[in-house]
Parts: C-alpha cells; structure tokens; sequence
C-alpha cells in the first residue's frame, strides 16, 4: 500500500472535546505531520532518479555527445583555414590561439584524442607532458593541503592518479593515526556521579522506547500470527499483513506500526489519545530518531546531485527542481547545436571568418572566465571552459 495515501496516525481531541491536547501529545502530532512529509519527499526522489537517469542517457548525453563533435569541426575548420592566404599574422595568431584552448578543452571534457596533433601542432608544448605536469601538480597541491588540513604525513610514493586512490590513502593514514593516539591517550578521568546517573538515565529511556515499540510489535503478532488462522484466504491475508509489520519493526517504524493497528482496528483513533503522556515521550523519541534518519537519506541524496551540478550546499534542490533543470539544460544544448551548425556553414566561407576574426581579441588570463561570451562576439555559446 502506498504509504502516502495511509491516512496520519494522530493525537485528536477526546471525544468530550473538553480537554486540549497536552504539549507531548503535540510533538507526537508534529513529528508525524514532518515524518509524512520527509517520506513523501523520499519516495519522489526515489520515482525521480531513474527518470532523471534515462533522460539524461537518452536526451542529455546524446546531445552533448553532438555538440561536443560540432565544435571538432570548429577546431578543424581552423586549421585547414590556417594557411590560405587570405589569412595574415594577426588572423593566424588569433586561429592558433582558438585551436589550442578548445581541442584542449576538448581532449579533457570529452575524451577527443584524435585532436592530440592538432593540439601538439599549434602549441609550443606536448599535450600529453603538459597534462602530466598539470596532474602532479595538482596532486602535489592535495597532498599538501590534506597534510596542513588534518596534520598528517603522507608517504611521498602516494598514488594520486585518482581522486578515489588518493582519498583511499587519506583515510587509511588517518586511521593509523587515530590509533596511535588512541594509544598514547591516558587513563580517561573518572566519572562523576552526576555524569554517570545521566547515562544511566539515558540507557533506561532507550530500553523503555524501545520496549514500546516492542509492545505495539507483539501485539500485532498476537492478533495477525497466520500459523493461528485456520480459514486459507484468512491466513493468507495475515501472511501479507505480518510481512508489513516484520518490514515496519525492522526498520522502528512506530508510525507504521500504529497505522498498522488502526487499519486492522486493534486500535481505534480514540485510543492514541488515551496514552499517558509518560509513555507517549518514550513514542516521541522514537519519532525524534525516525526524522533525524529520514532527514540524513534525503540529505545525501540531495548531496549526491548538488556535487553533480556543481551547487553549493545551501541551495534547496528538490526532484521537480532537478528535473526543471535537466530540461532547461537540454533545451540550452539543443539550442547550441543549431548556433553552432549555422556559424559554422557561415565560416566555411573563408571572407566571413576572417571578418569575424577582426572583432575577436584574445582574452588576457583574468578574462578566461568570460571567454564563452568573447568567443564569437556572444554569437555561438560554445560553453567552453
């Protein structure tokens, strides 16, 4: 059964409807609205992904895949444009200065290899020796803030061929090192009476919230137990019913435990409004746990995307937004490809390219940021970057 269509399991007013609910009678009706919610929200996600997954292999990829090629011929218009003799120094220093920085682009956003020569023919430098160099660097650059960071030596032999590798290092060093220190620790201080009665206090909530969840529990296997129902389509009923509440206890699912009691009517809603509040705190803490773990899965989740779409952490990012954005992002692309294959029909024509490279000038190293909107005067947003 969809859990989004169980009706809320709340605390109502007693029927005299003289009494006002008390303040833990409020939080249990808190936390279930915000635990419903957060369950909502999880199950969109999960019907979100996969369709998020296909249209990004089925529509996204494609087109980029397509566009990515398009600027290919763009790369290589330029270099059998490069000798004609329409075209002079200036013109000549501006098309080797494009060829450079979009087949590199190129080579390490999309795997297009094939411009290695071109690349290596225009530049003064090896593609491949300048990459290397690039990675040790920055290689060299984490190990060294990881070390200052978290103030440990890294062997100098470090595979740092990979972001996966070298955080696999991190934390087997950071392991070590905890040990160490976890050995050379002293004797912990003695506990005070006072800290020692609030754990006490601590274990002994835990142990009563958990023997109400066990409660409710055995009396759904009391009432549902099939090995007890003599009728076949009975017990059949009951077989499935009891898969729900072995799923719902598994997983201390209190609310669904409850629901479970109510859809079966071991419970009537009155009921829940009859449970002392002494032990209603215990069902509160169980909720307070429940949320917190719903909070963490949608968390990650929405974590996992933000890195994808390079999103600071604060930015709300539910699953119709992901989607909003994945369309916009293929309807930017597919607008790409169009621009792109009309400039370059226009530029197959060698007087219309040298006219526009009149009005391009080369960036400086502080403009690369703008280079998208330099590059063909804002005509043909390549996203190059």
């Amino acid at each position: 059964m969809n859990q989004s269509k169980k009706k809320l399991v709340l605390i109502t007013p007693k029927a005299d409807g003289k009494k006002i609910l008390s303040a833990a009678q409020k939080q249990f009706n808190s936390l279930t609205k915000k635990i419903d919610n957060k369950k909502k929200l999880l199950m969109e996600w999960q019907e979100t992904i996969p369709l998020y997954r296909q249209k990004v292999d089925e529509e996204y990829e494609p087109l980029e895949e397509a566009l990515s090629n398009h600027k290919s011929e763009w790369v290589q218009l330029l270099d059998q444009s490069y000798n004609l003799p329409l075209f002079k120094k200036t013109d000549k220093l501006k098309m080797k200065h494009l060829i450079c920085e979009l087949a590199e682009n190129l080579i390490t956003e999309f795997n297009k290899d094939d411009l290695k020569t071109l690349f290596n023919k225009y530049s003064d430098e090896d593609y491949d020796t300048v990459n290397q160099q690039s990675e040790s660097a920055v290689g060299d650059l984490m190990k060294s803030l990881a070390e200052d960071m978290f103030n440990v030596d890294l062997d100098d032999d470090v595979d740092i061929s990979s972001p996966e590798k070298f955080h696999a290092h991190l934390q087997e060093k950071l392991r070590e090192q905890a040990d160490e220190q976890a050995a050379e620790a002293v004797k912990p201080r003695k506990k005070t009476k006072k800290q020692l009665e609030k754990e006490a206090r601590q274990l002994e909530e835990d142990e009563l919230a958990s023997k109400s969840v066990r409660e409710v529990y055995r009396k759904l296997v009391a009432a549902l137990h099939p090995d007890r129902e003599p009728d076949e389509e009975e017990r059949k009923r009951k077989t499935e019913l009891m898969q729900r509440v072995n799923t719902a206890y598994g997983k201390k699912d209190l609310l669904l435990l409850l629901a479970l009691q109510l859809e079966i009517e071991q419970i009537d809603p009155e009921h829940l409004s009859h449970i002392a509040d002494s032990r209603l705190k215990y069902f509160n803490k169980i909720l307070k746990e429940q949320l917190s773990e719903l909070d963490q899965e949608t968390e990650q989740i929405e974590g996992m995307f933000k890195v994808d779409l390079n999103l600071p952490f604060y930015v709300l990012l539910t699953p119709k937004q992901l989607l909003l954005r994945l369309a916009k992002d293929i309807q930017e692309l597919q607008g790409d490809i169009v621009a792109i294959q009309n400039e370059l029909e226009i530029f197959h024509n060698p007087p219309a390219l040298k006219a526009w490279l009149k009005t391009y000038k080369i960036p400086k190293n502080s403009d690369h940021d703008d280079f998208d909107n330099l590059l063909f005067g804002g005509m043909m947003p390549f996203g190059f970057k």
